[in-house]
């Protein structure tokens, strides 16, 4: 196994900027698209860059200073969460998004508007994300692609020396995984994860409740998060064959005719996305981490299947399943996730002194409730006291901007991968799965 080397995160250091005209709106002819993915069916690997110099890495972003964001992937959370996320931020931190990228070109199209609106002119449009990495007008990218793409496209980031934001949950392949989390960790580049409790207030709270001791010994978590209809329905459109380049969307996935559900509503199909435990569950399990410590469990087992929502979608991501890890700090946590009734949702933490509610992320409260060793120090129902801190994508900038390490760091990525992987390997196979943290290997009990 390769390991992963404990370096220090540098300082926001972007290659040295070419001297280049302002960008301009570029798609990719078709060959020279075909070109590229036949390089990578034929199983070409991504050059490593040579090591930057000590006087590239401290030279400022740009010519006069301003960070250059490239985005990968320009559906709705690219444009809705990611670049409404950062734009908000633009008098804080000096940067413009001068490359976009994505199959569809509607969404490039989208991704461009709102660009002109906020920098009058257009960024750099890509269908491919070799094109917009092969360009020098980048110092960092965020990447919010399909699930199945998180890896791949974090990997080659990161062999381009960019630093970088990526979207959860940071694994669907659990090698990939761990040949991503390297390649950042070689590269030394920043890398932001897209788990965002994190940078809330009431989470850092919860967190610093917690390891007060206050609760005392933690014997299980649990969270149900119920829907009356799984997430991915919100997501289908009208898409047209002609407007995506579908093998850049499949990557590897086995050619086959185009569907517009299957495209837009990717989040429903397995072959895609691991459904809810790696969905919903990668944000839970993130959390859980954040607020107790803990790193990896130490076993897990999960069960579900597609049981309410079988329609013309022929959708086969699992719309009912619950996960339950075993931690070696000694206590259990369980994942259920109903998205064919939307009633008992709560998430709570339950120690012998009390229980942390966490039901709403932004207000959590705790009490002495259930509590076996309950010593008078909780008295009633108290909301837990918040900590500020910046939002997900002000830590990421300022982190670039200043140095530091993010809320969310390249560990914690591998940590939730991690977990809801060993979920994903016990569904599939019907067994308990372990994790040996030496070795980096899922393996079967």
């Amino acid at each position: 196994m390769i390991s992963i080397p404990s370096q220090p995160v540098r300082k926001f250091a972007p290659p040295v900027a070419s001297s280049t005209s302002s960008p301009a709106v570029s798609g990719v002819p078709r060959r020279r698209f075909l070109r590229s993915a036949a390089s990578l069916a034929a199983g070409a690997t991504l050059v490593m860059p040579r090591s930057l110099t000590a006087a590239e890495r401290t030279r400022s972003a740009g010519a006069n200073g301003r960070l250059r964001i490239g985005i990968i992937g320009c559906g709705d959370r690219g444009i809705n969460a990611h670049m409404e996320g950062i734009h908000k931020h633009v008098g804080a931190v000096d940067f413009e998004i001068t490359a976009v990228c994505d199959p569809w070109r509607v969404a490039r199209e989208k991704a461009n508007a709102k660009v002109k609106e906020w920098f009058g002119r257009e960024a750099r449009a890509f269908v491919s994300y070799r094109d917009l990495l092969a360009q020098g007008e980048v110092d960092a990218v965020m990447i919010a692609s399909p699930d199945h793409l998180h890896t791949l496209h974090l990997e080659a980031v990161a062999r381009a020396r960019k630093h970088v934001y990526v979207e959860k949950p940071l694994g669907y392949d659990f090698a990939a995984l761990v040949r991503a989390v390297d390649a950042v960790k070689q590269a030394g580049i920043i890398a932001q994860v897209g788990t965002q409790l994190r940078s809330l207030p009431g989470i850092v709270g919860a967190r610093d409740l917690f390891r007060s001791g206050v609760l005392g010994k933690l014997s299980r978590i649990e969270e149900c998060r119920n829907t009356d209809r799984p997430y991915w329905y919100q997501y289908l459109k009208e898409v047209k064959a002609e407007d995506v380049e579908w093998r850049e969307f499949l990557h590897d996935r086995p050619m086959r005719p185009f569907r517009a559900d299957l495209y837009s509503g990717w989040y429903g199909y397995y072959e895609f996305s691991r459904g809810p435990i790696s969905g919903y569950g990668s944000h839970f399990i993130d959390m859980v981490h954040f607020i107790t410590g803990a790193k990896f469990p130490s076993a897990c087992v999960c069960l579900g299947g597609t049981f309410t929502w079988q329609d013309e979608h022929a959708f086969t991501a699992h719309d009912c399943a619950q996960a339950t890890w075993i931690y070696p700090e000694r206590f259990l946590v369980s994942s259920s996730n109903n998205l064919g009734n939307g009633f008992g949702s709560c998430r709570k933490f339950y120690a012998d002194k009390g229980v942390l509610k966490v039901d709403n992320w932004n207000a959590p409260t705790y009490s002495a409730e259930g509590g076996p060793r309950r010593d008078r120090s909780i008295r009633g129902e108290k909301p837990v006291p918040p900590v500020e801190r910046p939002d997900h994508f002000l830590d990421w900038l300022l982190c670039l901007k200043q140095g530091g390490t993010p809320h969310a760091p390249i560990e914690a990525g591998f940590q939730h991968g991690v977990a809801v992987l060993m979920a994903d390997e016990s569904y599939r196979t019907g067994r308990k799965v372990t994790y040996d943290p030496i070795r980096r290997a899922l393996l079967p009990a």
